[in-house]
């Protein structure tokens, strides 16, 4: 099991034929990935040769869907084309949207995040990773070799540290890890995931990591209290961050003890999560909690 990703997934790339789509496409398809189509209007026709594969390129998700039966879309295009790459896999009908782009103006993000909420597409990003399932399928950015399947769940704020704490603990091993971005409006939340996690029968604990700025930990705090039966430890950065400055791919500002480190940890502390001070202390406290659990059976 695994959430949102499988290797039953059948991935296309938009923006596949540009230098960035390329190389990660390669990645991805080392790691497993069912990558079926790329989408380029101007090259619809063409296959790619990516070492031994030959993936075919669409003139649109519509016919991307249609041909191969996509299920995914993993985007790497320009910021000023995001919006309209997204709104039109959303309109196509498709299941899933990992968009990487950085630099996403809000506004856009606002516009393409209800459109996918209100047809039914879930949307990863934008600025993420994206996601990974160990040794089943890996849709964006996060690096294939420095973990391997597990029974742990993952969720980000930061691409950097996901990588890290999926590092951490490569001995244990993680069932899926989402980067979820760090702008302020994003298509998945801490929430969704936590749900998605507590959902999973092979899914025993799950990491939670934040930032400081917004509300979305004190969220998930009241989430985890009312609804989360597995442990749960997290991580908070941005203890360091002095107050009144914007800090960060986030954007995220710190005023009084709203959106502060600490205030998160607290909140999560309370709803009963253990909250490392470093990344590498996260990861000892997950240890120990699966640790406690193994004794307990």
């Amino acid at each position: 099991m695994a959430i949102y990703l499988t290797k039953e997934s059948r991935v296309l790339v938009q923006g596949m034929t540009g230098a960035e789509g390329m190389r990660h496409t390669r990645r991805m398809l080392a790691a497993g990935t069912n990558i079926v189509g790329g989408v380029n209007p101007r090259k619809a026709g063409r296959a790619v040769d990516f070492d031994d594969r030959a993936v075919p390129v669409f003139g649109s998700v519509v016919d991307g869907m249609r041909s191969t039966g996509a299920d995914v879309t993993v985007v790497f295009v320009p910021p000023a084309f995001t919006e309209a790459a997204v709104i039109e896999a959303v309109d196509a009908g498709i299941g899933l949207a990992v968009v990487i782009t950085e630099g996403v103006p809000v506004h856009d993000s606002v516009a393409f995040t209800a459109r996918a909420a209100a047809r039914g597409t879930r949307v990863i990003g934008p600025n993420c990773p994206g996601l990974i399932t160990p040794g089943q399928s890996n849709a964006g950015i996060i690096p294939t070799d420095i973990t391997k399947p597990g029974r742990i769940g993952l969720v980000s704020k930061s691409g950097t540290l996901t990588y890290q704490l999926m590092y951490e603990l490569r001995d244990i091993g993680f069932s899926t890890c989402v980067g979820i971005g760090g702008d302020p409006v994003v298509g998945t939340s801490h929430i969704d995931c936590l749900a998605a996690f507590e959902a999973d029968p092979d899914t025993d604990l799950v990491v939670l990591i934040g930032e400081i700025g917004g509300d979305a930990e004190e969220r998930a705090a009241a989430y985890i209290r009312e609804h989360v039966t597995k442990p749960v430890v997290g991580y908070i950065a941005g203890f360091t961050a002095p107050e009144g400055r914007t800090m960060g791919h986030a954007g995220a500002i710190v005023s009084g003890s709203s959106g502060t480190a600490q205030a998160k940890k607290a909140a999560l502390e309370a709803a009963g999560v253990r909250v490392g001070a470093t990344p590498t202390e996260t990861a000892r406290l997950a240890l120990a909690v699966l640790d406690e659990g193994a004794g307990r059976h």
